[in-house]
């Protein structure tokens, strides 16, 4: 091979590098972090490096999830998986400060209003002050209930598994409270009802 046979295919891998790159920064990774391999590799992320300060349990896949017991924005208390037992539960702790969660509402309120009174239903957890989630749902209204956290290495999302606090992340309960899989990163149109109905 020639030197300039070797700068032109060391210039075209450069290339090809820096489009992958750019491609996952504009467009959050794409289709291969919504894969099984991509998620694999970002809940290893969520996971890896992050410790749960002594005393609080990590909930993992197949565990019961953790007791929860959370305001609404009007005040009254949500406990999970004690108040939502029975049928599937979608928890999507997010930010109102969080770009991809912010995009994904929308999603999320079109998969909860389609489940009717006997389908899973979906539950977001504000790590946010009540202030800034009010204004938030002003202007991006959902029709299923959010409850509030203080975000910190033990609030709630940490507690089912995201011990590094990516944003957004979701959990999927069964009917009695245990953890059947998680996700990092936000849903795109369409892709929760698959999500959700796969094991």
């Amino acid at each position: 091979m020639t030197r300039g046979t070797a700068t032109v295919l060391a210039v075209a891998v450069a290339a090809g590098v820096l489009g992958v790159v750019a491609g996952l920064l504009v467009d959050g990774g794409g289709p291969f972090w919504r894969s099984g391999l991509g998620q694999s590799l970002l809940e290893r992320h969520a996971r890896a490096g992050g410790k749960a300060p002594p005393g609080v349990n990590v909930a993992d896949v197949g565990d019961p999830a953790p007791a929860l017991d959370l305001p609404r924005l009007d005040g009254t208390r949500l406990r999970i998986p004690g108040d939502t037992l029975g049928r599937p539960l979608l928890i999507n702790v997010w930010a109102s400060w969080c770009g991809p969660c912010v995009i994904e509402m929308p999603e999320l309120a079109r998969y909860a209003a389609a489940q009717g009174a006997n389908g899973t239903q979906v539950v977001g957890i504000a790590l946010d002050d009540a202030a800034a989630v009010t204004d938030f749902l002003v202007r991006v209204p959902v029709g299923y209930p959010i409850v509030l956290d203080t975000a910190g290495p033990s609030d709630a999302g940490v507690r089912l598994g995201n011990v590094r606090g990516v944003l957004p992340y979701t959990v999927l309960l069964d009917a009695h409270g245990r953890i059947v899989k998680r996700k990092v990163g936000p849903f795109v149109p369409g892709e929760i009802d698959a999500w959700a109905a796969s094991p």
